[in-house]
């Protein structure tokens, strides 16, 4: 069978034993489909004339189109599929991509919000409501805890300890941590908890929602959704004029790199993000790395 027949095969193992949608599998053919093209640039019919040096020269022929390193990876994953495929199937007796290097790309810098920005988007909402009330606080604890969104949504009200100053998130791995919260943010969760008591006070008896006091719940006395949260992260920033695409979790990327900015030791910040790795708290370290060198040239003789 030729190299397009057997590629074909390929597609259909993967539609009919492993169930993958139409959108998947038209990516899947798309790649495999630039293989083919430039096997048979090269004059390669059958897989077993398919090694090592042809696959090197495919992903250069990527690379020089302009095809950046997280796309080619794909494209040499998607041919490494059909090479296994071929090596069950009996087609193939060795795999010629796996000495392929993949191709490397550095990890992307994470996003983040000056502190004056994040400053105007918490004196956003119109805290003169009590919906502005919730929104500033939510806004607030995010910043000041490094919260993810689905952490935040999760809150509730015993979750939070205002005479002590700190916040319990439940994280990734089903794991609680204790993150301290500012007096400013503090100040936040009161006005909005004081308001919220004098509005469930005042207002005739209405059904809640069975399950614990949640901390920030939505209109329908539900817990907000991560997308409700996006929307209204999105909303204030859209008002606030700031520029492209702003998302809760450009928060905790703020909190972690102004942390480090402001002295904060690396192992402390990773703490209170809750990861497992310091691997993964060390990449702020680069988002930072601007405030160091201009440190440097202010305070150094020779800078």
């Amino acid at each position: 069978m030729t190299l397009d027949g057997l590629v074909e095969a390929y597609l259909n193992h993967l539609r009919v034993e492993r169930a993958l949608s139409p959108r998947t599998l038209e990516a899947y053919g798309r790649d495999l489909n630039k293989l083919l093209g430039f096997a048979e640039e090269s004059g390669i019919r059958r897989a077993d004339a398919v090694d090592l040096g042809m696959v090197s020269g495919w992903l250069n022929r990527l690379a020089v189109d302009g095809l950046g390193a997280r796309s080619a990876a794909r494209h040499l994953s998607a041919v490494r599929g059909l090479m296994k495929f071929l090596l069950r199937e009996g087609v193939l007796s060795a795999d010629p991509t796996e000495l392929s290097a993949r191709p490397r790309f550095g990890r992307r810098l994470p996003r983040t919000l000056s502190e004056s920005d994040v400053l105007r988007l918490l004196e956003a909402p119109d805290v003169s409501t009590l919906r502005g009330l919730r929104d500033r606080a939510m806004l607030s604890v995010t910043y000041a805890a490094g919260l993810r969104v689905s952490e935040l949504v999760g809150l509730t009200a015993g979750d939070v300890d205002l005479k002590r100053g700190v916040v319990s998130a439940f994280g990734k791995g089903g794991k609680r941590r204790l993150v301290p919260l500012g007096n400013i943010t503090l100040d936040h969760l009161q006005a909005y908890l004081s308001s919220r008591a004098e509005s469930d006070t005042g207002a005739a008896a209405r059904p809640r929602k069975s399950g614990p006091d949640v901390l920030f719940p939505s209109p329908r006395g539900g817990a907000l959704t991560r997308q409700g949260f996006w929307k209204i992260v999105g909303r204030y920033a859209r008002g606030i004029g700031l520029r492209g695409r702003v998302y809760p979790h450009q928060l905790r990327h703020s909190f972690a790199t102004h942390l480090l900015t402001g002295g904060a030791d690396l192992r402390s910040v990773q703490t209170m993000l809750g990861h497992a790795s310091v691997t993964t708290t060390e990449i702020y370290t680069h988002v930072s790395g601007d405030h160091v060198r201009n440190a440097h040239r202010r305070s150094h003789p020779r800078a």
